[in-house]
């Protein structure tokens, strides 16, 4: 029976569900498929992934909504796991906001997170990043929330305050979102783990913690988040770095040895790509609809 629960309803039943809800990045559609069969309950689809793995080019708000949809549609067209994705500032003003986010809806997405950066974003654990003014960031906040045709879909907001204004800053942003109709918040680069309780007692909301590898937030594990109230735990871009380096070793050996017999056996294998894939139960129906047409 098909489930009629929305994918709103689905994501935040998964972080109800869950402490932490454990939200891993899948930058397509494939590793989508996979991540649902390993067991997690919801995904995410980063913006640096998008320009990185789609785009070929930095996180600095090159992308576009189109980008992204492109990405969002391709991923809830084969798999049924409620998808947060990353829409940066929301790709201009309050009336880009409000078609960004009634977009993510149309095209299945379960939440979106929008960040209190100016448009030329850069990434959030990098120096030099400059952010908006309260006020502006809560319109924004305002206008997607107003926009949504579906009460379920989160709405989550990021917030970059911490590393440039403090933590209360950060705080009083975040509170101030929550105030606005933010479901969720998102503190970016948390460098001590009492501050997501911090967050979470402000707020009263879910908190997710953002544990990208090779950034300022330090890889706590998740008895460590749980302790320190965090809600969700996320996982942007784990895949993405470990595929990357393995497609860089395999391009390095063939060109140097002019064979790939030395990593074959760090390859998924094509037995194991047809499993995920589902393919023979495509090739039993093309078999069937053929000895129909035969008849």
């Amino acid at each position: 029976m098909m489930d009629k629960k929305t994918a709103g309803m689905r994501l935040r039943t998964a972080v109800a569900e869950e402490r932490p809800l454990q939200v891993i990045g899948a930058i397509n559609a494939y590793h989508a498929r996979m991540a649902e069969r390993v067991g997690y309950r919801a995904l995410y689809l980063s913006g640096g992934g998008v320009a990185a793995g789609s785009l070929g080019v930095p996180d600095l708000g090159i992308s576009t909504l189109d980008d992204v949809l492109t990405d969002v549609r391709r991923i809830t067209d084969v798999c049924s796991l409620p998808l947060l994705v990353d829409i940066d500032t929301g790709f201009g003003g309050a009336f880009n906001l409000a078609r960004s986010v009634r977009a993510l809806i149309k095209a299945g997405a379960g939440g979106c997170h929008i960040e209190d950066q100016v448009q030329a974003k850069r990434c959030g654990h990098r120096p030099g990043k400059a952010i908006v003014s309260s006020e502006e960031v809560v319109d924004r906040i305002k206008a997607a929330v107003d926009a949504r045709t579906d009460d379920s879909f989160v709405i989550m907001a990021r917030t970059d305050a911490l590393a440039n204004e403090g933590l209360n800053a950060a705080l009083d942003r975040a509170a101030a979102c929550v105030e606005a109709g933010a479901d969720m918040v998102f503190p970016e680069a948390v460098t001590e783990l009492a501050q997501y309780r911090t967050f979470a007692a402000r707020t009263g909301v879910p908190v997710l913690a953002n544990i990208t590898e090779f950034g300022a937030t330090p890889l706590w594990d998740l008895n460590e988040l749980r302790s320190a109230d965090v809600a969700i735990a996320l996982y942007p871009l784990s895949a993405f770095r470990a595929m990357n380096a393995a497609a860089l070793k395999v391009y390095e050996t063939v060109r140097r040895d002019g064979t790939q017999k030395n990593v074959v056996d760090t390859m998924q294998t094509r037995a194991e790509l047809y499993d995920y894939l589902g393919y023979h139960a495509y090739e039993d129906k093309l078999d069937e609809l053929f000895a129909k047409e035969k008849k």
